[in-house]
């Protein structure tokens, strides 16, 4: 799809606390236009997943709150608004981990994605999400505690869009999967993108797979955004190819057992 020139979230300078004490998120800003897909690279602990949390209202649960700036969705103020209302504007968090209801059907499950919009039909959203993954389809009679990580990756994804998202938070989706498992999630996700216009803000370690999908990314390091770049520019990069994707100065990848030391420094820290 083809990425809007309209601004459809833009999050301006915000610091998130836990408990009163933690400190997250220091001053991060980042924008996202409608109908892209942004990359939130960064190593553990960098402050993504807050990132999200803070987004779609998740970091309630948490004891967490955004203590300073904004966050614009749609042109309207959503930080430290309940998960409720949040996701009720079209924000969905498909959170890391994969949590089905595991004494549920693969189907009951699916279902459960439309308690927002209780008493419409859903038919034709079962069919878009068998659609996309045919896996589920064979089982959807299948309680999910049975599922293995990709059909549960699936079913979790499968899930959000049975709630017709306008905005998919997706958090670490190749965590834990096989190469081919991963390979088709990430396919699946950019046609969720191009033929959904699903606006998607994708959390992943993997930066290789979510660079090559996204429009536009942003590093974080310790609680601030320190790079942003088209995906294109990110991948070219040495710092991000020394750090984020494996390789050398020479853009060949580098192996574990041969790496002694870092001879690059991050220019950011």
């Amino acid at each position: 799809m083809t990425t809007s020139d309209e601004k459809i979230l833009h999050i301006n300078n915000i610091s998130v606390v836990y408990s009163d004490v933690i400190q997250v998120l220091k001053g991060v800003s980042l924008s996202l236009h409608k109908g892209g897909i942004i990359s939130l690279l960064g190593s553990n602990g960098a402050g993504k997943t807050t990132t999200l949390r803070a987004i779609s209202g998740l970091l309630k649960p948490e004891n967490g709150r955004v203590t300073e700036g904004t966050i614009l969705y749609q042109e309207t103020e959503i930080q430290n608004q309940s998960p409720e209302l949040i996701t009720r504007r079209g924000i969905i968090q498909v959170l890391e981990g994969r949590q089905p209801f595991k004494y549920l059907t693969i189907e009951e499950n699916l279902k459960v994605g439309t308690a927002i919009r209780w008493g419409k039909p859903y038919k034709k959203d079962i069919e878009l999400v068998y659609n996309y993954f045919p896996a589920l389809l064979k089982r959807k009679k299948a309680l999910a505690g049975y599922c293995s990580g990709g059909e549960l990756q699936m079913l979790v994804m499968g899930r959000a869009l049975m709630a017709h998202p306008e905005l998919l938070l997706l958090d670490e989706p190749s965590l834990g999967l096989a190469p081919m498992v991963v390979k088709e999630i990430f396919q699946i996700i950019k046609r969720i993108n191009e033929e959904q216009g699903t606006t998607i803000i994708l959390v992943e370690q993997n930066a290789q797979m979510a660079l090559q999908i996204s429009d536009y990314g942003y590093v974080m390091e310790n609680g601030k955004i320190v790079m942003e770049g088209t995906s294109h520019n990110l991948a070219e990069n040495p710092d991000i190819k020394e750090f984020y994707l494996g390789m050398g100065a020479s853009g060949t990848y580098r192996f574990y057992k041969d790496v002694k030391a870092y001879r690059r420094r991050k220019r950011w820290l």
